[in-house]
């Protein structure tokens, strides 16, 4: 079995709400999971594409190092000021993961304009906020995730839409949102 099946406190659940599946074209912004992302990536497998972007430097490296130990294939690359550094249309699936940015849940967020901008039509975005709790904290409530209505808010005014909560678990905000498939412009 796979070593970093057992390592994520994520997984199963954020991989499976991701949606993703064999061969999507996939992003992750924010590489503080580095563990979430590798499971990702695995999922994609070698038909689809995994990158992974983050301002920190040194997170990329530590997504990078740890998906190729797991022997995941992933793109990475330092995103400075959250611009993501990929063409326009580009991603099936976009996970937005605690970028660390303290915009990232402010209207006119860069994160989510630029998760718009390299989603195909029709892609989603799935938005996971938040911190997991362990021992005592977990059980006894602990840290509370973001206000759910400030990211919808976020992601509305991106051009999201059917903008949803998708779970609240474990310190942790689950939100989904679609890049509509036709342009009404």
């Amino acid at each position: 079995m796979f070593k970093w099946i057992r390592k994520s406190t994520l997984d199963p659940l954020a991989v499976s709400m991701s949606g993703v599946k064999l061969a999507d074209r996939l992003l992750v912004i924010g590489c503080s999971d580095p563990s979430l992302i590798a499971a990702l990536g695995a999922k994609v497998g070698l038909t689809g594409r995994a990158c992974a972007v983050d301002e920190d430097p040194s997170l990329v490296a530590s997504a990078a190092q740890i998906a190729e130990r797991e022997g995941v294939l992933i793109e990475s690359a330092p995103a400075p000021g959250l611009k993501v550094p990929y063409p326009d249309e580009s991603f099936d699936v976009v996970v937005v993961r605690d970028t660390g940015s303290s915009t990232a849940t402010a209207p006119g967020s860069p994160v989510f304009a630029e998760a718009w901008r390299v989603l195909r039509p029709g892609g989603r975005c799935l938005a996971i906020q938040g911190e997991m709790r362990g021992g005592i904290s977990g059980l006894f409530g602990g840290s509370r995730p973001p206000q759910a209505g400030a990211v919808t808010t976020v992601f509305q005014s991106a051009g999201f839409l059917a903008v949803r909560t998708l779970a609240e678990r474990e310190g942790l905000l689950y939100l989904e949102g679609v890049k509509p498939a036709i342009s009404h412009t």
